[in-house]
């Protein structure tokens, strides 16, 4: 009896052109767009040479120690100035022609023209203030204790970092994986539309099938089974066609634990179909009003993990922690990033166990409500 009816329902709603397209289609269509927006997002934030120039005047001349430091900073591959030795006025020029991002005047105090305010600027004005207090400490050392001249400039010469920085793993962050681990996980919820027709489909009392249904001498909670476990068969085999579309055409990478991921699309896919079955069970209006609340509800999720706006996942973490935990979205994608990024399997256990919490409160409160509805009539 099983196999009967989870082969027609199977059939059934391979045949659901509008449940197809939301649960496989879009995800895929949404991927490609994703893709297209952010593939070179990471090259732009490579970092260029400065422009800058300096006015050639005799202070500049006369300060031997400052045309070293901007030589040095000046040279090499990963310089940090492109630098132009100019007269004031060509310096003015080139400003008011965008063709470098300021000009320095060596001064007493040091005195950098700009035309605007920005990260660049930021960057040589902070250039100067180290040049200024390493000088003024240099000074104020040789001041008390002239005889350390020869040691002083060798050490300055030798500067020594005390503190490195140190990874938590081996992966290199990419904060661009988190829009498509937002995605996977949006998708996943998607698969509340398939458990909500599961659940309005043997509810006599809203929809014309499900009175048919309900005739039939088949247990009710059977039936359902049956008709969840084929949704869940059709969703999970559509993530798994997102999934290999992102790594394999999109090369998206999820690191090294493909097991992990599958098994973390498994738990959306069932969350997603629990959480829909959950919604549909709690009420008896009809099914638009429960499908808009479904995407609504999604939609909103979404945005919490940082879809949208990605340091939102953050905010919520901070400001209001409990939804990252009740967020079904925000765990699926924490649970992605967690495998790509630490090398330990704490924090996605965490996510995991806290996701198929979820799925389990969902699915025995499903059971609960269905179990108890009985229809004088049919």
């Amino acid at each position: 009896m099983f196999a009967h009816v989870f082969k027609y329902r199977f059939k059934c709603l391979l045949r659901d052109r509008w449940s197809v397209f939301w649960t496989l289609v879009f995800p895929l269509l949404l991927a490609t767009f994703f893709y297209m927006a952010f593939s070179n997002i990471d090259k732009s934030e490579i970092f260029e040479p400065i422009n800058i120039a300096v006015v050639d005047d005799e202070q500049y001349r006369n300060d031997q120690a400052f045309r070293e430091a901007l030589s040095q900073a000046s040279a090499g591959d990963d310089r940090l100035f492109d630098l132009t030795v100019a007269s004031e006025a060509e310096a003015d020029r080139l400003l008011d022609e965008n063709l470098i991002d300021g000009y320095i005047l060596v001064r007493s105090p040091m005195k950098l023209v700009v035309r605007n305010s920005g990260l660049k600027q930021s960057i040589i004005k902070s250039f100067i203030d180290n040049y200024v207090q390493t000088v003024s400490a240099v000074k104020a050392i040789l001041k008390e204790d002239p005889a350390a001249q020869e040691g002083l400039i060798r050490d300055l010469a030798n500067r020594v970092k005390y503190v490195r920085e140190v990874s938590a793993t081996s992966a290199e962050p990419d904060n661009i994986l988190l829009y498509f681990y937002s995605l996977i996980a949006m998708s996943c919820l998607y698969g509340s539309l398939m458990g909500s027709r599961e659940v309005t489909d043997i509810q006599a009392d809203i929809s014309p099938v499900a009175s048919r249904v309900n005739a039939a001498p088949v247990h009710k909670l059977k039936l359902f089974i049956c008709n969840i476990s084929a949704a869940f068969v059709i969703h999970f085999s559509e993530m798994l066609v997102l999934l290999a579309y992102l790594m394999f055409v999109l090369r998206i990478d999820f690191g090294p634990r493909t097991g992990f991921v599958v098994l973390t699309t498994f738990l959306g896919s069932a969350a997603g179909l629990s959480f829909g079955a959950f919604v549909s069970a709690l009420g008896k209006k009809s099914e638009g009003i429960k499908i808009a609340v479904i995407i609504g509800v999604t939609m909103l999720c979404s945005f919490l993990s940082g879809m949208m706006y990605q340091d939102m996942k953050y905010i919520i973490a901070q400001k209001v922690p409990v939804l990252s935990f009740l967020n079904p979205v925000n765990l699926l994608t924490d649970a992605f990033y967690s495998l790509y990024y630490y090398d330990s399997l704490s924090r996605y256990a965490f996510n995991a166990a806290a996701l198929l919490a979820l799925t389990l409160i969902f699915c025995s409160s499903v059971y609960l409500i269905i179990r108890r509805r009985e229809y004088a009539s049919l």
